[in-house]
């Protein structure tokens, strides 16, 4: 199933790491789409304080 998203590597602290997998399996989610949700969450916290970012391409 080909996707348009991008892929990184990111390092966490083993305990950061636990507690992420922990709250992923209690949203019955994976823990790369439970980052990526804690993401999406970051950013419009963000852009409600302070604004739309505009993105050029």
């Amino acid at each position: 199933m080909p996707t348009d998203k991008k892929q990184f590597t990111l390092r966490l602290q083993e305990d950061n790491f636990e507690k992420i997998k922990y709250i992923a399996e209690e949203n019955k989610r994976s823990i790369a789409m439970q980052i990526e949700y804690l993401i999406v969450q970051a950013i419009k916290e963000y852009e409600d304080e302070h604004g739309v970012i505009l993105l050029y391409k």
